[in-house]
């Protein structure tokens, strides 16, 4: 006799972790209980969590009861690290990694279970309002360095929220606006990085995204949140919403939305409840939900570092401070300098320091993830503490507001300052007011009164240091052509001033590079014509070729690449090898890097590859597929080894829906960035089978290109010309060109073609059972 098992007990024993709780319970766990803490039922023994912003830094949530709803200002201070636009160029995983777990014992100490980051979407324009929260606009070094930032949370015990999932590249209708990409585009550049980290570092949550991807909200994407994210990449933690996102919470639950924030006072808890009641929401989805929440709120309660001891939240104020002018150092890029005009002599002359921003730092951006500092060094103080000798002296020069144009008298006292002094650093750079999360930029020009003064300073002075403090990319053309010396400060959070006076008087060797590139203009973006797009939807149609992908394949000249910074030293390449292991699984690359200058110094060595000359599908010149950096001494030589995983070297076949590598000729570029290239070398590599059987709809190239259909074909147009009686028309280059993408059953239907229908379709059974290994 089969015995009927209860709803509720099958429920119970499908997901022991909720034996007890009542739908209006369930439904309550998959909702915040306010702004930044999720719910918790002690009777349960289930935790409430707090959530805190932090990519950063700690920005300590300001529950509404406390008057704070609307308040971006943090609760208490913290620690203000480089915003991840300077983490970016540092390229630095361990670094990133230590950082981020001096984030996590400043949540610990706070009571934060998890920190709201890394943000690891890619720079598609240099626009976006939001760009000093990301990494790069390279997806590889996005996931290195956003990897390291998850690694670092949650070794200390502290939950990683990865964020924006996914294709959040724009302010502009944030809220509701859909990203329209296809596949290929979608999977190698946007959602590659999150690939990578969520299979490697599993994040304990992911934070889904405010706009849609090709029409359907990302709160609603059964394809991105089920399919993709959990089914095909394995992930096992908790997707919530960014705040505000959810528009239907059934269908946000359906889709595998397991947590709303903020909370809504009980009122979506209820719709939940409604729906389940109605049968309009299978119990399972919800149960399935609370399973996962579950399981987050008891481990996020542990406090558990990956060692096993407790996460007791002890940290020094002092030590994270220093570990923050560390970072900064590692972030400052030398774009320019010639007539080695830097480093600055410490010990004699007259250093003018120009600049409302040397005195009135910008070290952060505006939005959720503004961070108290426990406090804030200056550049120029740090200048004048730094020189020993020199004297440093000061005048604003232009208002950090408007078009940053005093009006005249600020402007000519730092004119007569700069024509009386040695040398000249000028601060430039954006306001607050020009760049923050909520809206995009108009464009990318410093402010005209700060060009005005810069044109001014150079007219009595040509020693100029031109520095710069902004969270997305200005431009440079035509002035940096003009003065010797350009720093990229970029914002450098709270002990940035002591990292740039370090650098500027030759304490700290320079050794950041650029993670994204720095157009001439504007109108020469790769997105350019299709951003922010228009009534609700924005079209990707750049495709892959996204920054320097982009402007590498058009050959477009740039202010400065890729991967471009420059040292108080020099560096030569050398002895380049490139071996693929016996079992093709990888290509380990080899290069030897002699330090050709007097003093120490950090060099990044990049390394990027290129697929076959004959490749199927549009590729970029040159696509970055690992680093490493050695530290030589003087007249030392270092190896630099990078190992590339021969997944890494695929594309994204929509028609095949999958990754393959193609067989061939790769070329491995290494150098110091995407435009200056310094030793190359081949490696030859299998090629992926076809997932897809071969049919009369294959074009004869596609035939031709297939590792078993190819040879099979060869040998029936040999047959159909009697052997080897002579060239048929297959033979003739110009024939074979114009027959190339037509179907082979098309072709199979020409008078006197070398194949029929039927051989087409004896073609297609041979070609399917030898890929499979069995006889047709």
């Amino acid at each position: 006799m089969t015995q009927q098992i209860p709803t509720g007990a099958r429920a119970t024993e499908r997901h022991p972790s909720t034996p007890s709780l009542s739908t209006a319970d369930k439904a309550s766990l998959t909702s915040g209980a306010g702004d930044f803490v999720t719910t918790g039922l002690a009777a349960a023994g289930v935790p409430a969590v707090t959530l805190s912003d932090g990519p950063h830094g700690l920005r300590l949530p300001k529950e509404s009861g406390d008057g704070g709803q609307f308040d971006l200002h943090s609760a208490a201070p913290a620690t203000c690290f480089p915003p991840a636009v300077a983490l970016g160029s540092g390229w630095d995983p361990q670094l990133v990694r230590r950082v981020a777990g001096a984030i996590a014992a400043e949540a610990s100490a706070h009571g934060v279970h998890v920190v709201l980051g890394p943000g690891i979407n890619i720079k598609r324009s240099p626009l976006c309002g939001r760009n000093f929260e990301y990494f790069s606009e390279d997806p590889l070094l996005t996931a290195e360095l956003g990897g390291a930032m998850v690694r670092g949370l949650q070794e200390a015990g502290v939950g990683a929220a990865l964020k924006h999932y996914a294709a959040n590249n724009q302010e502009t209708d944030r809220m509701r606006v859909s990203a329209d990409v296809d596949e290929r585009p979608l999977r190698e550049i946007y959602l590659r990085a999150f690939e990578r980290i969520v299979r490697r570092d599993r994040p304990w949550s992911v934070m889904a995204s405010y706009n849609a991807v090709n029409g359907v909200p990302l709160s609603e994407n059964t394809r991105l949140l089920t399919d993709i994210l959990r089914t095909e990449w394995g992930f096992d933690g908790i997707v919530m919403s960014d705040w505000g996102a959810v528009r239907d919470r059934v269908a946000a639950l359906r889709a595998g939305l397991d947590l709303q924030m903020p909370g809504t006072g009980g009122r979506t808890d209820r719709d939940v409840v409604a729906a389940v009641d109605d049968g309009d929401l299978d119990e399972s989805v919800l149960d399935t939900a609370v399973d996962r929440l579950v399981r987050f709120a008891r481990r996020a309660a542990e406090r558990r570092r990956t060692d096993g001891a407790p996460a007791d939240g002890r940290f020094s104020a002092e030590e994270h401070h220093r570990l923050a002018g560390e970072a900064a150092d590692r972030c400052v890029v030398l774009l320019k300098n010639d007539t080695g005009l830097l480093p600055l002599d410490r010990s004699s002359g007259t250093v003018a320091v120009i600049g409302e921003l040397a005195r009135t730092p910008r070290y952060q951006g505006a939005g959720s993830s503004q961070v108290t500092p426990t406090r804030l060094d200056t550049p120029l103080e740090c200048l004048r503490r730094l020189a020993d000798g020199a004297r440093v002296e000061f005048a604003p020069g232009y208002a950090l507001s408007g078009d940053g144009d005093t009006g005249g008298a600020a402007a000519d006292e730092a004119v007569r300052l700069a024509a009386e002094s040695d040398t000249v650093v000028l601060f430039a750079g954006l306001a607050a007011q020009d760049e923050s999360e909520g809206f995009d930029r108009a464009h990318i020009d410093l402010p005209a009164g700060q060009l005005r003064l810069l044109e001014r300073v150079r007219a009595v002075n040509d020693r100029v240091c031109v520095v710069l403090s902004n969270g997305g990319v200005v431009r440079t053309s035509p002035w940096h052509e003009t003065v010797p010396a350009v720093v990229e400060g970029w914002l450098l959070g709270q002990a940035g001033g002591g990292a740039l006076a370090r650098v500027l008087f030759g304490e700290v060797n320079p050794s950041g590079k650029l993670a994204e590139t720095i157009p001439l203009r504007l109108a020469d973006c790769p997105s350019h014509l299709s951003f922010p797009g228009e009534e609700g939807r924005v079209r990707y149609g750049e495709g892959v070729f996204v920054g320097y992908r982009g402007y590498d394949a058009t050959g477009r000249e740039v202010a400065f690449p890729f991967g471009h910074g420059l040292s108080y030293t020099t560096f030569a390449y050398s002895g380049l090898r490139a071996k693929v292991s016996e079992d093709g699984a990888a290509v380990t690359v080899t290069v030897t890097v002699t330090n050709t200058g007097d003093r120490t110094g950090r060099e990044v060595v990049q390394v990027y590859s290129a697929g076959p000359a004959d490749s199927e599908v549009a590729r970029p010149p040159r696509e970055l597929r690992g680093f490493a950096s050695v530290s030589p001494a003087p007249g030392e030589s270092r190896e630099a080894v990078v190992v590339l995983a021969r997944a890494d070297l695929a594309h994204y076949s929509a028609r095949e829906g999958g990754w393959r590598v193609e067989g061939g000729v790769h070329r491995i570029d290494v150098g110091s960035s995407s435009r200056d290239i310094r030793q190359s070398a081949e490696v030859v590599l299998d090629g992926d089978p076809s997932r897809l059987p071969l049919t009369g709809r294959n074009s004869l190239a596609e035939w031709l290109r297939h590792p078993v259909g190819g040879p099979l074909l060869a040998r029936r147009f040999a047959r159909a010309r009697g052997g080897d009686a002579g060239p048929g028309a297959m033979d003739d280059p110009v024939m074979r060109r114009f027959l190339a993408g037509m179907p082979l059953d098309v072709i199979s239907e020409f008078p006197q073609s070398p194949v029929t229908p039927e051989d087409v379709a004896d073609l297609a059974v041979e070609a399917d059972a030898a890929s499979h290994g069995t006889s047709a």
